[in-house]
């Protein structure tokens, strides 16, 4: 069973999805812009946080000693954590959570009241983390600091390290829904909610299926359809992601179970579901996935 195609006018398109958890392509948006904003070569002069919770366990004045007067040398996303690499073997690590934003004003003096914490550069401009719900983190020192609080997370879906043997080894050692599985960062690094949903429906996986039982052929094409949903996913973000839960009508990629409950299948017709698993919200055509 290869990947769905419906007709146009029955894809939900992803500017109808309230907000929601940033998953892997929303974040690499904010780290491609970032890129493109010319960062690289500035040198921070300060940092600041309205409250000290963002910083925490370190302190606001600890991450300002961090950074002050060193050159932003580049932007990494390793899973759902953005890493700004400065000079001398330092690095700041932000994690966006459920309503980050990390973004470039032309001036501090104008950053929002949803503006968390803030980076003055030298050329007038502030790197921000805008986040209505304050629930994003911000944390800085040594590189290899920072890279230990993401030791944890699994491979990257869109690297040469994901292949069928990586994904068939973590099948087989767990007794998880498959759904479950895809969502546990230790496993795959970025894979959320909708493009864990969207892939198992293309692969024709059902999400409740436990992950040792599936077969290594359908565990193969369920690692192509997830390389494929996050490469469209990354493409349609990049030019139409605003913010989390926000996106510009350019957005183009096709929800064809995610939020779609009592919805006919584009591919079958039949009615699609949704059921809570592991405390989030799963939709899935009991049809097209055994």
């Amino acid at each position: 069973m290869g990947a769905r195609q419906v007709p146009r006018h029955r894809i939900r398109q992803r500017i109808t999805v309230d907000c929601r958890l940033p998953e892997l392509p929303e974040v690499e948006a904010v780290r491609q812009r970032l890129v493109d904003e010319r960062i690289a070569g500035t040198t921070i002069l300060s940092f600041a946080a309205e409250r000290p919770g963002t910083t925490k366990p370190q302190r606001p004045q600890e991450v300002a000693k961090a950074v002050r007067g060193r050159v932003v040398e580049g932007m990494r996303r390793r899973g759902k954590h953005l890493f700004v690499d400065l000079s001398g073997g330092y690095s700041i690590r932000v994690h966006l959570r459920m309503t980050g934003n990390l973004r470039i004003i032309p001036d501090v003096r104008l950053r929002p009241a949803t503006a968390r914490g803030w980076f003055v550069l030298d050329d007038g401009r502030a790197l921000i983390l805008d986040d209505p719900r304050a629930l994003g983190t911000i944390h800085a020192g040594r590189l290899d600091e920072m890279e230990a609080a993401a030791s944890a997370v699994g491979v990257e879906p869109l690297s040469d390290a994901f292949t069928d043997d990586l994904l068939l080894g973590a099948a087989r050692r767990s007794k998880k829904p498959i759904k479950t599985l895809l969502m546990d960062q230790r496993a795959v690094a970025g894979l959320g909610n909708i493009y864990a949903a969207e892939a198992l429906f293309r692969a024709g996986i059902d999400p409740r299926r436990e992950s040792r039982r599936i077969s290594a052929l359908r565990l193969r094409r369920l690692r192509v359809e997830i390389v494929r949903v996050l490469a469209d996913a990354v493409q349609s973000t990049r030019i139409a992601y605003r913010a989390p839960g926000r996106f510009g009508e350019a957005d183009s990629f096709p929800l064809l179970v995610y939020d779609r409950e009592g919805e006919k299948c584009g591919n079958c017709g039949r009615i699609i579901r949704r059921i809570p698993q592991g405390g989030r919200s799963t939709y899935f055509c009991p049809h097209c996935q055994r």
